[in-house]
């Protein structure tokens, strides 16, 4: 019986640089490690590339200038209120530069106890601890220094507030921090908002519209075009850009499904097996700890090929061990539940022995392991090669 189920790799690459073949690299960074660790490729095995490395290879980045030419172009007024920007000099400080560039006056609200993606101000707790009502309080910085102090984040040491106020302040411009979980609250101090949350960003810009704001953008609405020869992305504008230099962002990429279509098409011609490819941005999964929940990409995966499309369509093990087959035991039991999971139906929906088994996209789930996989630091992984992950149990090769 086969011994092993599914089996990730994270694959080393050469550091990739703008304009270098990206496809032919992967495929060759694949094919080498299987060469050298002794492994054979398999139909339905998954490669799968980060985000970053496409991006860097299609030279998609742009300036702080770049950002603040086309906010200040498609606002037209000085004073905008910046809302909703989640807590990171990763993800937001450049972006921050840039809008605070294109305008004489920023509004800043700060959603509280903490960001989109869980990034803390301060502990919850203190909530409960002073009496206040996230939802039925709106504060401004004194209000927010007198009842809480100069909390910082627990990773990283940082007072974003005080962080993103100079940085503001920093381009001469003038900087206004406010505290509220409503993002209507903004138009009591200007009718021209730039929304920077991420997946609820469509909800937030209907209700500051129906309320009565003048103009409103999202962060996906800034950079959709190139700007002074910049890069761009007309899909998620500046939604996904991470800080490249001190004056730069690499935004996220943009010929992604023609990509990994590319990258199939030579893996499928050098080894003659059905491989499926996708691109992997933040995985969706919650730090228990910091309960930081890490998805600031606007999608876990931007493409992927058609075989990767759909959710999982499982039997829960343990239910047909406790309930269908509690009477056995033994391999009678084992070739029971290998019978089950061979004639089950193509749609398990409401079938109580699928219960638990998570019907989310395959591309976020296969995506979040690789995120797991590769990390974020020093591993040099940026490919990650997937096996197995499509058997089952009645599987014995």
């Amino acid at each position: 019986m086969r011994t092993v189920g599914t089996v990730v790799r994270g694959i080393r690459a050469p550091i990739i640089r703008e304009g270098d073949d990206l496809a032919s690299i992967a495929a060759e960074s694949v094919l080498a490690a299987a060469e050298a660790e002794g492994f054979k490729l398999r139909d339905r095995d998954v490669v799968a590339v980060t985000e970053s490395v496409v991006a860097r290879a299609e030279g998609n980045y742009a300036t702080a200038d770049d950002i603040a030419a086309d906010v200040k172009a498609k606002f037209g007024s000085d004073t905008i209120g910046v809302i909703f920007p989640i807590l990171s000099r990763n993800r937001f400080a450049n972006c921050l530069v840039g809008i605070a560039r294109g305008v004489k006056k920023i509004v800043l609200q700060l959603s509280f106890p903490a960001d989109e993606v869980g990034n803390h101000l301060f502990d919850e707790d203190l909530l409960d601890d002073k009496g206040i009502d996230p939802w039925s309080t709106v504060m401004n910085e004194a209000q927010y220094r007198e009842t809480f102090g100069n909390p910082v984040h627990p990773f990283t040491g940082v007072d974003y507030v005080e962080y993103y106020s100079s940085l503001i302040r920093s381009c001469g411009c003038e900087a206004e921090v406010i505290f509220s979980n409503h993002a209507e609250t903004i138009l009591d101090y200007t009718k021209f908002v730039l929304n920077c949350d991420i997946h609820t960003r469509a909800r937030t810009k209907r209700r500051l519209l129906k309320a009565g704001a003048e103009k409103v953008l999202s962060l996906d609405d800034v950079l959709t075009a190139p700007v002074n020869g910049s890069g761009y992305n007309e899909k998620y504008g500046l939604l996904g850009s991470n800080k490249a230099t001190e004056d730069t962002v690499k935004l996220f990429p943009r010929d992604c499904q023609t990509f990994v279509d590319a990258l199939q098409k030579k893996l499928v011609d050098a080894t003659g097996r059905n491989i499926e490819v996708l691109i992997y941005g933040d995985g969706a999964f919650k730090d228990p700890v910091g309960k930081i929940w890490e998805l600031a990409d606007p999608v876990v995966s931007p493409a992927h090929t058609p075989g990767l499309s759909g959710t999982p369509n499982e039997l829960k093990l343990k239910y047909l061990a406790d309930n269908d087959f509690a009477q056995l035991s033994g391999e009678a039991l084992a070739d029971a539940i290998r019978d089950s999971i061979k004639a089950k139906a193509a749609n398990l929906v409401g079938n109580m022995a699928s219960e638990g088994t998570t019907p989310r996209q395959l591309t976020d789930l296969i995506g979040s392991l690789c995120d797991l996989t590769s990390g974020s630091g020093d591993k040099g992984t940026p490919i990650v090669l997937i096996q197995g992950y499509f058997d089952n149990y009645s599987q014995d090769k």
